[in-house]
């Protein structure tokens, strides 16, 4: 088919030269490729447009059907009214923020091209009543979570919603992809295309992925259309898109740096550029980090009150709408923000953005980035402010990984039984479900390819009686067979209760904080609030709030009069360095020395790197480095693998037990994303040949096992096995289960499970996850391979290093209040320096003899 000449392509054509716009190739090639039958990802830089490459080819595809095939589909007669035609286009995203935004472009579209089409949005933002509406009559559009879409296949009558659907879009896709939200979406598409096949074997249901940042495209779309039958292919853009980093220096350079030292000192070197950007997002990796932040900018410069907005997850869902709105408007100059505003919101005042810390994976950096200039042949700007001095050659890293493309990879989630199991109990509370139809289609998932008839019978034996050992009760036979031969829920109890928690995210109970005097303020997670007393004042969304009580699952607060108070902590609060990020951060630390590079960061950091150089070693990438140290807190064991904080907890672990058994001793461990600290009382014995033995892949599996107790780290995996499998009810909407019980609970089925049901594939499911997404073995051997090919350098000195203090100061931080923190390091810090002045006065006595 010739797109060209099709009027719904000349009139999208004539509608783009009006606003004096023209498609770019990546976009018309869509079009094309639609047009021709087929499923696919793009690829393209934040603001070229990718969500119009597939929205305008529906839309062409719709004008392109003769006016009168469209009247007749359009209006059916029902009882005298009019009914407008269903269903065309789902549109899956995983960010709430994301939906409003896109709903917004998508109705200007329709509006402009006079076409009658309703965009809907369907997430937990949405209200009762405009899911009634949905539910009486679909929108041609439903922008959706993947959480709603399974909500949707859990209704009764689902086929009704589908019935005139043209295609999927899985929206920004890589932030899916690695997770279980991921296989959520690859099995709402399998039933969806099941359901059409059915009744109309002839219909083309067209799947198509949008990505910006990924390192694996292939197989990002082989997970999405898994399908032999379907027409597939990748459409990449080949536009660059132009981003211009900057790092922001301090005055001087701490010859021992540590983590958030001088992120806070260097708060006023943002208020220039915040003050000469129309609006810029201050982008930080917690939430925590954000409410401090925000303190933070507002004490620096009171000016700003009014005009600085604080975004983040856990923030009431009117101000986050009223923060969107104003940050479209322009009404804000800067806003601090977590993920919440990562991904495809296109915010056209924003011209700077800045993140705050390592960002830890390149990805997730050049996305920010992206936030910033969002449109085509703007350049982003992004500003990296380093919490401490080392972050700066982060800083290089990504610069050269962003020049190079250098972008990770996203490793889809496959096997997860705990997903599947809820989706079936899903199905099973919708229409009910054919076992043999369902298997197939299952089977035909990336997810679950590798699924095996015995697997299958077991799960589907669990879901009906509870499996081998809980067939006793009865709350566990959800799923029960009819007469017809489709498996159905019967009980409303069972089915209301599935409905409330269907979903994958599974975090702390989270209490709504609100004012005495009425009026929402966020969400803070209940292990938080149960540690403070009425009285005391913690920070939430950029108030400083006094908490009264927690009545009926509520927390009421009024306002403090302090002008400062304790930043709430939320769970999963510290990233790992990627594999990619790590790579190039050992080349950067190669090249600091050898001043080849003409990189200002590297330029700035070379006075601690000669510190470094002559207390110690600068390790080049074919080396790996080990310090002895000995202070008067005992002997220290440094190493410096340079592979993110979660493979080093792992690593420090197992070098432990294996020090252990050449000689009984104890250690404590320390470590952050450059290496990891081993202490202890006593001396550690160590030589070169040693260390190749220590740090061996050879026995690996066994020796982690035996090393850091993989019994309880899988028994914490399932306790979100067992919430997501429905093993375990998380509570009623205000009367949510405290975390602690949720954990005693799936403790117990963990111990029933390992005493009496070995076979039992949850609990398989949480020893995997505990091994390859926890302990990543297999990035943990391949860091052993690459140390066993590196030559070893040992330093013995009895100071602390540029390198390895900011180790230490971090096995402190948990341990002591912020004030002892700060004199501790004072201490440290002397002590040092006491040690290179005596060391100085030696060296001149030496000489005048």
């Amino acid at each position: 088919m010739q797109l060209e000449k099709s009027k719904g392509y000349k009139q999208v054509i004539k509608w783009l030269k009006q606003d004096k716009k023209k498609p770019f190739k990546f976009q018309t090639d869509a079009w094309q490729y639609y047009a021709e039958g087929y499923s696919g990802l793009i690829n393209a830089p934040t603001g070229f447009g990718k969500t119009f490459s597939i929205f305008l080819a529906v839309i062409i595809d719709e004008l392109n059907t003769d006016l009168p095939a469209r009247a007749s589909t359009a209006v059916v007669q029902k009882k005298g009214k009019q009914k407008k035609s269903g269903l065309k286009l789902i549109w899956i995203t995983p960010l709430r923020s994301l939906a409003k935004d896109l709903a917004r472009a998508m109705s200007e579209v329709c509006e402009q091209l006079e076409l009658d089409w309703h965009i809907g949005v369907r997430n937990g933002d949405t209200p009762q009543n405009e899911k009634l509406k949905q539910k009486k009559q679909m929108p041609e559009v439903l922008i959706i979570t993947p959480e709603s879409i399974h909500l949707l296949l859990a209704q009764k009558s689902t086929f009704n919603y589908f019935e005139q659907l043209q295609c999927i879009v899985a929206d920004e896709w890589h932030e899916l992809l690695g997770s279980k939200r991921g296989v959520m979406t690859e099995l709402a598409i399998s039933r969806i295309r099941g359901l059409l096949i059915d009744q109309h074997p002839e219909r083309l249901l067209r799947i198509w992925g949008i990505s910006a940042t990924i390192g694996n495209m292939e197989q990002a779309m082989d997970v999405l259309v898994p399908y032999g039958d379907i027409l597939k292919t990748i459409i990449k853009s080949d536009i660059e898109k132009k981003i211009e980093i900057r790092s922001i220096f301090p005055d001087h350079i701490d010859m021992l740096p540590w983590a958030g030292h001088l992120g806070h000192k260097l708060a006023h070197k943002l208020l220039p550029i915040i003050h000469k950007s129309k609006t810029t997002l201050i982008f930080t990796n917690t939430r925590g980090q954000a409410e401090l932040w925000y303190q933070t900018l507002l004490a620096q410069d009171e000016d700003l009150a009014g005009l600085i907005a604080i975004h983040h997850g856990s923030i009431d869902y009117e101000l986050r709408n009223w923060i969107e709105e104003a940050i479209h408007t322009g009404v804000l100059k800067a806003v601090v923000c977590t993920s919440s505003l990562d991904l495809g919101v296109d915010f056209k005042p924003v011209d700077t953005v800045i993140q705050i810390g390592s960002p830890k994976g390149v990805a997730r950096f050049l996305q920010r980035a992206g936030r910033s200039g969002h449109s085509p042949y703007e350049t982003s700007r992004i500003y990296f402010l380093p919490t401490h001095a080392l972050e700066l050659v982060e800083a290089a890293a990504i610069k050269e990984a962003a020049r190079t493309q250098d972008i990770e990879s996203r490793e889809p989630v496959v096997m997860s039984f705990d997903t599947l199991i809820q989706y079936l109990v899903t199905l099973a509370v919708g229409d009910g479900f054919d076992e043999e139809k369902i298997f197939f289609e299952i089977k035909q998932t990336h997810a679950f390819r590798e699924l095996l008839p015995q697997e299958w019978k077991w799960i589907m034996q669990f879901i009906s009686t509870g499996g081998d050992s809980l067939t006793a009760y009865n709350e566990f036979k959800k799923v029960n067979k009819d007469e017809d031969g489709i498996w159905r829920v019967k009980s409303r109890q069972i089915a209301m209760r599935h409905r409330l928690h269907i979903g994958t995210i599974v975090s702390d109970a989270m209490l709504k904080v609100k004012y005495l005097t009425g009026g929402y303020v966020g969400m803070i997670e209940e292990s938080f609030i149960s540690r403070m007393k009425p009285g005391s004042s913690f920070t939430l969304a950029g108030r400083v709030l006094e908490f009264i009580m927690v009545k009926e699952m509520m927390v009421l607060v009024r306002k403090s009069k302090l002008k400062q108070a304790i930043s709430p902590s939320w769970m999963g609060g510290r990233i790992s360095l990627t594999a990619n990020l790590g790579s190039i951060l050992r080349k950067k630390y190669n090249e600091t020395l050898n001043e080849v590079h003409g990189e200002e960061e590297l330029d700035f950091i070379l006075p601690l790197f000669e510190g470094q150089a002559k207390v110690s070693h600068v390790p080049k990438s074919n080396e790996f480095l080990i310090e002895l140290i000995n202070t008067r807190d005992g002997y220290h064991f440094f190493a410096y693998p340079f592979e993110g904080r979660q493979v080093h907890e792992i690593m420090a672990a197992l070098i432990a037990y294996r020090l252990g058994r050449i000689k009984p001793i104890t250690f404590s461990i320390a470590m952050n994303d450059y290496g990891f600290e081993l202490l202890s009382e006593q001396p550690i014995p160590l030589d070169e040949a040693d260390v190749k033995t220590l740090f061996s892949p050879v026995n690996l599996s066994e020796d982690i096992v035996a090393s850091i107790n993989a019994t309880e780290m899988a028994r914490r995996k399932f306790r979100d096995i067992a919430c997501i499998s429905g093993l375990v009810f998380q509570g009623y909407p205000g009367k949510y289960i405290a975390n602690k019980h949720l954990q005693s609970s799936a403790g117990l089925f963990f111990n029933v499970f390992s005493d009496y049901d070995k076979h039992n594939l949850l609990l398989r499911q949480a020893y995997d996850e505990a091994f390859y997404q926890q302990i990543e073995e297999p990035r943990l051997a391949a860091a052993l391979r690459r140390i066993q090919d590196s030559k070893i350098i040992i330093i013995k000195t009895d100071r602390y290093t540029p390198l390895c203090f900011p180790i230490k100061v971090d096995s402190l931080r948990d341990n002591m209040s912020s004030e002892e923190l700060s004199q501790r390091i004072e201490r440290m810090t002397a002590e040092s320096e006491k040690i290179a002045g005596t060391k100085k006065k030696n060296n001149r006595r030496k000489n005048d003899h």
